[in-house]
Protein backbone atom coordinates (compact mmCIF):
# COMPACT_ATOMS: atom_id res chain seq x y z
CA UNK A 1 0.00 0.00 0.00
CA UNK A 2 1.49 3.32 -1.02
CA UNK A 3 1.28 6.33 1.23
CA UNK A 4 -0.41 8.46 -1.42
CA UNK A 5 -3.34 6.09 -1.44
CA UNK A 6 -6.33 7.40 0.49
CA UNK A 7 -7.35 5.64 3.67
CA UNK A 8 -10.54 3.70 2.92
CA UNK A 9 -13.48 3.88 5.29
CA UNK A 10 -16.59 1.74 5.31
CA UNK A 11 -19.45 3.45 7.12
CA UNK A 12 -22.44 1.39 8.21
CA UNK A 13 -25.39 2.96 9.99
CA UNK A 14 -29.06 2.25 9.41
CA UNK A 15 -29.87 5.92 10.03
CA UNK A 16 -29.31 7.67 6.68
CA UNK A 17 -28.93 11.01 8.48
CA UNK A 18 -25.80 9.76 10.25
CA UNK A 19 -24.29 8.68 6.92
CA UNK A 20 -25.28 11.99 5.32
CA UNK A 21 -23.53 13.93 8.08
CA UNK A 22 -20.43 11.79 8.32
CA UNK A 23 -19.59 11.06 4.70
CA UNK A 24 -18.89 14.67 3.59
CA UNK A 25 -16.79 15.50 6.65
CA UNK A 26 -14.73 12.32 6.29
CA UNK A 27 -14.24 13.00 2.58
CA UNK A 28 -13.26 16.58 3.33
CA UNK A 29 -10.65 15.19 5.73
CA UNK A 30 -9.24 13.18 2.82
CA UNK A 31 -10.78 9.75 3.31
CA UNK A 32 -12.23 7.49 0.64
CA UNK A 33 -15.66 6.66 2.09
CA UNK A 34 -18.28 4.07 1.15
CA UNK A 35 -21.61 4.28 2.94
CA UNK A 36 -24.11 1.54 3.74
CA UNK A 37 -27.42 1.62 5.59
CA UNK A 38 -27.94 -2.15 5.37
CA UNK A 39 -25.54 -4.52 7.07
CA UNK A 40 -26.13 -7.18 4.41
CA UNK A 41 -24.84 -4.86 1.68
CA UNK A 42 -21.87 -3.79 3.80
CA UNK A 43 -21.03 -7.45 4.46
CA UNK A 44 -21.19 -8.20 0.76
CA UNK A 45 -18.83 -5.29 0.04
CA UNK A 46 -16.36 -6.68 2.58
CA UNK A 47 -16.10 -9.84 0.51
CA UNK A 48 -14.91 -7.71 -2.42
CA UNK A 49 -12.70 -5.15 -0.72
CA UNK A 50 -10.61 -4.69 2.40
CA UNK A 51 -11.12 -1.35 4.16
CA UNK A 52 -8.60 0.35 6.42
CA UNK A 53 -11.29 1.50 8.82
CA UNK A 54 -14.88 0.37 9.39
CA UNK A 55 -17.34 2.52 11.32
CA UNK A 56 -20.47 0.70 12.41
CA UNK A 57 -23.57 1.41 14.44
CA UNK A 58 -24.37 -1.16 17.12
CA UNK A 59 -28.15 -1.34 16.93
CA UNK A 60 -29.43 -2.01 13.42
CA UNK A 61 -32.04 -4.04 11.63
CA UNK A 62 -30.76 -7.39 10.50
CA UNK A 63 -27.21 -8.01 11.63
CA UNK A 64 -26.24 -6.00 14.68
CA UNK A 65 -22.99 -4.09 14.95
CA UNK A 66 -21.42 -6.67 17.27
CA UNK A 67 -21.90 -9.44 14.70
CA UNK A 68 -20.67 -7.12 11.96
CA UNK A 69 -17.58 -6.20 13.99
CA UNK A 70 -16.82 -9.88 14.58
CA UNK A 71 -17.16 -10.63 10.88
CA UNK A 72 -14.95 -7.69 9.82
CA UNK A 73 -12.20 -8.77 12.22
CA UNK A 74 -12.47 -12.37 11.05
CA UNK A 75 -12.12 -11.42 7.37
CA UNK A 76 -9.70 -8.53 7.70
CA UNK A 77 -7.89 -8.56 11.06
CA UNK A 78 -5.96 -5.39 10.15
CA UNK A 79 -9.12 -3.31 9.65
CA UNK A 80 -9.66 -0.91 12.55
CA UNK A 81 -13.30 -0.93 13.66
CA UNK A 82 -14.98 2.05 15.32
CA UNK A 83 -18.38 1.52 16.92
CA UNK A 84 -20.89 4.36 17.14
CA UNK A 85 -23.98 3.86 19.25
CA UNK A 86 -26.78 5.59 21.07
CA UNK A 87 -27.02 2.57 23.37
CA UNK A 88 -23.61 2.57 25.00
CA UNK A 89 -23.38 0.48 28.13
CA UNK A 90 -20.31 -0.75 29.96
CA UNK A 91 -21.28 -4.25 28.83
CA UNK A 92 -21.41 -3.47 25.12
CA UNK A 93 -18.24 -1.40 25.36
CA UNK A 94 -16.43 -4.24 27.10
CA UNK A 95 -17.71 -6.80 24.61
CA UNK A 96 -16.65 -4.59 21.69
CA UNK A 97 -13.14 -4.20 23.05
CA UNK A 98 -12.87 -7.96 23.60
CA UNK A 99 -13.80 -8.43 19.95
CA UNK A 100 -11.04 -6.07 18.88
CA UNK A 101 -12.83 -2.78 18.35
CA UNK A 102 -10.50 0.22 18.05
CA UNK A 103 -12.79 2.70 19.78
CA UNK A 104 -16.31 3.32 20.89
CA UNK A 105 -18.16 6.62 20.24
CA UNK A 106 -21.48 7.42 21.89
CA UNK A 107 -24.26 9.13 19.94
CA UNK A 108 -24.97 11.93 19.60
CA UNK A 109 -21.35 12.69 18.74
CA UNK A 110 -19.72 15.81 17.40
CA UNK A 111 -18.15 15.47 13.96
CA UNK A 112 -14.81 16.59 15.37
CA UNK A 113 -14.99 13.79 17.90
CA UNK A 114 -15.43 11.08 15.30
CA UNK A 115 -12.75 12.59 13.05
CA UNK A 116 -10.29 12.46 15.97
CA UNK A 117 -11.00 8.77 16.48
CA UNK A 118 -10.71 8.04 12.74
CA UNK A 119 -7.34 9.85 12.65
CA UNK A 120 -6.09 7.78 15.59
CA UNK A 121 -7.28 4.58 13.94
CA UNK A 122 -5.58 5.61 10.72
CA UNK A 123 -2.31 6.29 12.58
CA UNK A 124 -2.51 2.85 14.17
CA UNK A 125 -3.41 1.18 10.88
CA UNK A 126 -0.75 2.98 8.83
CA UNK A 127 2.15 3.88 11.08
CA UNK A 128 4.30 6.45 9.30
Amino acid sequence: MTSDQKTTVLLLDDEPIVCKRLKPSLEKAGYDVEVFTKSREAMHRLTEKEFDIAITDLKMDGMDGMAFLTEVKKRHPATEVIVITGFATMETAKESYQKGVFDFVAKPFKLGEILEVVKKAEAKHKPS
